[in-house]
């Protein structure tokens, strides 16, 4: 009897002595998990800060995640669910926090989540407490595109002046040689005058080009009726279209009001206008087209001209770019005078197509927004 008695207490003693033991080793778990929580999170304050902060930087644990990051940094698109997208950055986090020390790189990645873009970007990765990785980040796209777009330019530049310098320098040099001959010395004169204008029109829409690509040389904006832009674009055009045998027709909405510079709008429609004349085969007719269409007022400028190819037509825009090199250099035509009117465009707020089909002519659509004047504000209020 009183050896069973024994037996359960022992038994009673070992299940009240491993139940103890659980709940000590729970409690040193529990405690050594607070620790390790405690330890990992952010210091108080520290999200708010880096969410009112414009540049892009972000803040990354131990794991990966980002648990905290300025708003730019999601517009960047380079992060999804919450962690670095990109594999690259990802192990320059994971090497910063092993090493220690800080880190920076150049890259080039792709933004967003279908990739279809790329973005050039300045990145700065270093500690951040003992369990952090601070990333900040710098967006050199725009910087990178202006550094090509200027080099670009100023090799395009170079190679068209040539053109026009070396003419002017061997016309001078023929006129010297004949200066014995009255007719070959007014001959070679006119040609000279020529080139000098050409020269002249080149130099002027550079300089043009060049204001617009910095944003400068535009007016305040004001309210202007684009029947009145349109008729000034006509009347700059007028006599060069009757001397070539073309009609210039226009007309369409009235009230069709937008906001804007006026004398560069002009220079847009004179430049399409002009665009227009040159490849228009005589008789012929130009026609320009002004529909307010709701939110929208669209000027659309029509010939019946040789046209272009579809191919011709995704490069029309681009600077110096002919579609016949030879009949542009006849009548003077630079390849700046459509992106000249694109700049414009983009400037005001508003967009750029052009339909084309080779000997049916073509026709350009600008598309600015619609502002209606104040009196009809008053009126519908």
């Amino acid at each position: 009897m009183a050896l069973w008695v024994v037996l359960l207490s022992l038994a009673i003693g070992a299940v009240a002595g491993a139940g103890v033991t659980l709940l000590v080793v729970s409690s040193l778990r529990q405690a050594t998990s607070a620790v390790t929580m405690a330890s990992a999170l952010l210091p108080r304050g520290v999200t708010e800060l880096v969410s009112l902060i414009e540049i892009p930087l972000a803040i990354v644990d131990g794991a990966g995640d980002i648990v905290a990051m300025s708003p730019s940094t999601g517009e960047l698109g380079l992060t999804k669910n919450r962690r670095f997208a990109s594999e690259e950055v990802r192990k320059i986090v994971e090497r910063v926090r092993s090493t220690g020390r800080p880190a920076s790189k150049e890259l080039e990645l792709l933004r967003g989540p279908l990739g279809g873009t790329t973005i050039n970007l300045s990145l700065r990765a270093d500690r951040f407490g003992a369990n952090f990785v601070l990333v900040v980040m710098a967006d050199k796209t725009e910087m990178r595109r202006l550094e090509e777009v200027r080099r670009d330019f100023v090799a395009n530049i170079s190679h068209e002046l040539k053109t026009p310098i070396g003419a002017v320098t061997l016309l001078a040099e023929a006129l010297q040689q004949a200066a014995d001959d009255p007719d070959t010395v007014r001959h070679f004169a006119e040609r000279l005058s020529d080139e000098a204008a050409r020269l002249s029109t080149l130099t002027r829409e550079i300089i043009d080009l060049s204001r617009l690509q910095a944003e400068e040389g535009l007016e305040p904006f004001e309210l202007l009726d684009m029947n009145d832009v349109v008729a000034a674009a006509v009347d700059h055009n007028q006599v060069t279209a009757r001397a070539k045998g073309l009609e210039i027709v226009f007309g369409g909405d009235e009230g069709a009001t937008v906001r804007g510079d006026s004398n560069r709008l002009v220079m847009a429609i004179s430049n399409l206008i002009t665009n227009a004349i040159t490849y228009s085969v005589p008789p012929g007719r130009i026609g320009i087209g002004i529909t307010r269409s709701g939110e929208f007022v669209e000027v659309a400028v029509t010939d019946n001209g040789i046209g272009m190819t579809p191919e011709e037509t995704e490069r029309v825009f681009e600077r110096f770019y002919r579609t016949d090199q030879a009949r542009s250099r006849s009548t003077g035509g630079t390849g700046l005078g459509l992106s000249i009117v694109k700049h414009i465009v983009n400037h005001h707020g508003g967009d750029i197509k052009v339909w084309s089909r080779p000997n049916r002519g073509s026709t350009f659509t600008l598309r600015f927004p619609y502002i209606k004047p104040e009196s009809e504000k008053e009126k519908a209020a």
